[in-house]
């Protein structure tokens, strides 16, 4: 029998796509886009169209497993559900009894993005009373940034009425990629005469796309923003109005922009002075200027006054007040949903201490009185995905140190597990969505059953905690009690929506004003002025290029590997060329010596790791571009690329700074025995000089 169903796409990304699931004798055979839909328009990017080959795959964990070897080799053996969790409650009871609660640390992140099995699994250890994780790995210092500027609550735009913008600046992101359903707006803006500008130090999809690409040097964003700024105030084309009514002390705002006069700017961020006059005119005097930025640019040591030098220009100008006009990082805010008793948020504590995400190297070894006793892992891999990763690992080999992971398959962190359980993907279990993109709520039910004895987050949480005696109604609720508590609000954006409604047109759109002019009127703060003072400035960095160190590495989003979900993937790894790669410009390469689809040795302080070159001028000189974060294990020398990044963290919301490491290259002869007995030379390896990397065969014309 070969049926078609409605889902909910839940893997990170802005746009939470509504699809198409089509499902052939119980199992997932075919996924599209949902043609219905606004935003989806019947399209997925190219990694969730091969969400059926991750669902069905022959290495899915399907049963609670327990460690029998040493730890950090994977041997495991099967276990029934009830002999895991009675072995991971009487363990966490033993740690709670001699350490307290404060000795257990929950570590989550976007695994999913539904809130019920994302954010509601936190239930159980807020009613326990254990560490909180504070999730800055991401986004905090973006939204710190924006919210610096406007107020709590981020808003942007509806992405639909972005075809009304006359000229966009798409800053930062690679959105045909990482938001690849913006794309169709774009293409209508264009039509309509709208004029679109790249600036990214690497050149991508999104830069051949464009009407003009600046390969800005990295790290300099804040330094080009204030300098737009002081074009715009020198020739009087700022918006004296709007300022007037919604603008806090701009006075030291202006002093911060003239600290970055056009020649300075040019010469710093590497790009040709007259075309900064140019486009500083052009966004001025265009009727309704927008501005996408990505989260790409916060993670440096400068992210967020970079974002907020960068998001006040539409404030500048006026823009808020055109449809179509003005900036946007996220429209998470727009969702004014009742979380109160999300992951019991109701049982948190001033007293419990809080630790940073981008900080886990050091808190496993830590050997001081708040040393971790316990780690709980979902809907995440940080082996592979935290800073420090190598010392990550030694973490993670304490034998002292009891680790549950939750997952869909034998990760690198699961590798490290004492009890490794099968969890439920987004087509097996309910659950509700907000997005980042758009503002779509939306509802998904299970279109297949779970794949062997795979369980939901929540569910085996409230299995531990009637265990471990914890009666805190909330953690025992299901996704249904969930959504009604969200959807729970007075809030006119929501009038109407209620979960039967979502169960029965499954995707509905918040009750927003007509026309949507976030920011028309000023900002959230209780004054309503936007914030230009105290101003953004130009941060400069501790950790800069050097002799020792001379090139600086970035690292955003893979044509096809986005982060390690879906790393694991056959089809996925030979599109992305076989093994995780590093581009790096000609100049740079012949420096050392190495060829394309030769093999370089990366250090930074931090440690080495051995990749796969791409030589394409796609990378800005002095620039090392590694696209996409592979499973460590899938790699030639074991090694994760965050083996190179460190713990520092950003200028505003304690973000990654994953963008911030310098380091140098050094050519690995084939032939040399020099690299490690694992690596072997990839026979799915892609010429990329000779291949378009984008796919936009599903993207509407």
């Amino acid at each position: 029998m070969k049926v078609t169903l409605p889902s909910i796409c839940a893997l990170d990304c802005p746009d939470a796509c509504a699809l198409q699931i089509t499902v052939e004798d119980g199992k997932v055979v075919k996924l599209e886009g949902d043609k219905d839909h606004p935003i989806t328009q019947g399209f997925a990017c190219v990694k969730t169209y091969r969400y059926p080959e991750r669902q069905e795959h022959a290495n899915r964990l399907l049963y609670p497993m327990k460690r029998v070897g040493k730890k950090g080799t994977g041997v495991f053996t099967r276990v029934s559900w009830d002999e895991a969790l009675d072995g991971i409650a009487s363990r966490l009871d033993a740690i709670l009894q001699s350490y307290g609660a404060q000795s257990i640390l929950p570590y989550c992140y976007s695994g999913t993005m539904g809130l019920v099995e994302g954010q509601h699994s936190l239930a159980m250890f807020r009613a326990i009373g254990t560490l909180e994780l504070d999730q800055t790995i991401c986004a905090t210092t973006g939204s710190a940034a924006w919210e610096a500027n406007y107020g709590p609550a981020k808003l942007g735009p509806d992405p639909e009425d972005l075809i009304h913008s006359d000229m966009i600046l798409l800053w930062g992101i690679n959105s045909l990629r990482s938001n690849s359903h913006l794309t169709p707006f774009l293409k209508e803006a264009r039509k309509r005469g709208a004029f679109i500008l790249h600036i990214d130090p690497y050149r991508n999809e999104t830069s051949r796309f464009a009407d003009e690409h600046w390969q800005i040097r990295v790290g300099t964003d804040a330094a080009l923003a204030l300098a737009i700024g002081g074009e715009i105030l020198r020739n009087q084309w700022e918006d004296r109005e709007y300022l007037g009514n919604f603008a806090n002390d701009l006075a030291p705002y202006q002093a911060a922009c003239e600290s970055w006069p056009l020649e300075r700017a040019a010469d710093y961020c590497n790009i040709p002075l007259h075309r900064i006059q140019s486009i500083a005119k052009r966004f001025a005097l265009a009727r309704a200027s927008f501005i996408k930025v990505g989260y790409g640019m916060t993670r440096n040591e400068g992210g967020g006054n970079a974002i907020r030098a960068i998001t006040l220009l539409p404030a500048l100008v006026g823009a808020w007040t055109e449809l179509g006009g003005g900036a946007a990082i996220s429209t998470s805010g727009g969702f004014p949903l009742n979380r109160h008793r999300l992951g019991a948020s109701h049982l948190r504590h001033e007293g419990v201490r809080h630790v940073n995400m981008n900080h886990l190297a050091s808190e496993l070894l830590s050997s001081g009185n708040q040393k971790i006793q316990s780690l709980v892992v979902f809907n995440s891999n940080p082996a592979a995905v935290a800073p420090d990763s190598s010392r990550v690992r030694k973490g993670l080999m304490r034998e002292d140190l009891f680790t549950v992971v939750l997952e869909h398959f034998q990760t690198d962190t699961a590798d490290y597990a004492d009890y490794l359980l099968p969890a439920t993907t987004f087509l097996e279990h309910p659950d509700l969505y907000t997005a980042y993109g758009h503002y779509y709520l939306q509802w998904s039910e299970p279109v297949v059953p779970p794949r062997g004895e795979a369980k939901p987050n929540t569910w085996i949480f409230s299995q531990l905690a009637s265990r471990l005696g914890i009666d805190e109604p909330s953690v025992h609720w299901d996704a249904q009690r969930v959504a009604r508590e969200l959807l729970d609000s007075d809030d006119s954006r929501l009038e109407g929506i209620t979960l039967e409604r979502l169960r029965a047109e499954r995707t509905i759109k918040l009750n927003l004003p007509t026309p949507f002019l976030p920011y028309s009127n000023g900002s959230h703060f209780s004054d309503g002025k936007i914030r230009f003072s105290p101003p953004p400035i130009q941060v400069q960095f501790m950790e800069t290029p050097s002799d020792e160190f001379p090139l600086r590495l970035i690292s955003p989003p893979g044509a096809y590997i986005l982060n390690t979900t879906m790393g694991n993937i056959e089809s996925i790894q030979k599109m992305a060329g076989g093994q995780p790669q590093v581009m790096m410009h000609p100049d740079d390469a012949k420096s050392i010596g190495v060829e394309h689809l030769g093999m370089a040795r990366i250090i930074s302080e931090q440690g080495s790791i051995i990749r796969q070159v791409i030589v394409s001028t796609d990378a800005a000189p002095q620039t090392a571009v590694a696209m996409g974060q592979w499973w460590p294990k899938l790699a030639p020398d074991g090694k994760s690329l965050n083996d190179l990044t460190s713990e520092r963290l950003t200028d505003l919301g304690y973000g990654s700074t994953f963008g911030n490491t310098v380091v140098r290259m050094e050519a690995i002869p084939i032939d040399s025995g020099s690299h490690p007995n694992s690596y072997r030379e990839s026979e799915t390896s892609i010429d990329l000089r000779n291949l378009s990397v984008f796919d936009d065969s599903h993207v509407p014309k």
